[in-house]
């Protein structure tokens, strides 16, 4: 089993205790992590999975209940809802490509869920893509038209940079954090 697997199945596991028993702390949490997880790496990516989902639950809540017809979040299975729950995350706020984040929850609803699990959160998941991939490319995506640029006169002593429009117009790479932090209380 792969350590990103093992960290995905720590997580439902963290996220199901949660849900169980809200009194639990951050901190208890992550001991727990740290107990269950194999190594440095497989801990780290569960403990970033879980205060990722954490951080933006409300909002990944709402995206859930806004795409499943006729589903409340109190009707969902405990595993259900919280496997959606870690999938939106990753779909919404991570670099992870789709079709790894619904194999992984689909994966994770045949080993934690029912019967009918795996497609449920394959039907859910798969109505939050195109609203990721929205997310994705109004970050990333360029204008059509370039805006008009203002000339600004290089400084004597430094050398000028010829940029061609294509060049221009390419998205920047990816930043080396793919996982924001802003105020989540479950971060440490």
């Amino acid at each position: 089993m792969s350590l990103r697997k093992h960290a995905r199945q720590l997580v439902i596991q963290m996220l199901y205790q949660i849900d169980l028993n809200p009194d639990i702390t951050g901190r208890e949490v992550r001991l727990m992590i740290d107990e269950h997880g194999r190594n440095t790496t497989t801990r780290s990516f569960a403990w970033q999975l879980f205060t990722g989902v954490m951080e933006f639950k409300p909002q990944i809540d709402a995206e859930i209940v806004r795409v499943a017809e006729n589903w409340s979040l109190k009707r969902m299975a405990v595993t259900d809802r919280n496997i959606l729950r870690l999938g939106a995350y990753e779909l919404l706020h991570t670099d992870t490509p789709t079709a790894v984040v619904i194999d992984e929850a689909i994966e994770l609803a045949r080993q934690f869920g029912s019967a009918n699990s795996s497609q449920f959160v394959n039907g859910i998941l798969d109505k939050l893509v195109p609203r990721a991939e929205n997310q994705a490319s109004s970050t990333e995506a360029s204008p059509a038209l370039p805006a008009k640029e203002e000339r600004v006169e290089p400084a004597a002593d430094q050398p000028q940079e010829q940029k061609s429009p294509q060049e221009k117009m390419q998205p920047k790479p990816p930043s080396n954090t793919p996982y924001r932090k802003l105020n989540n209380p479950w971060a440490t």
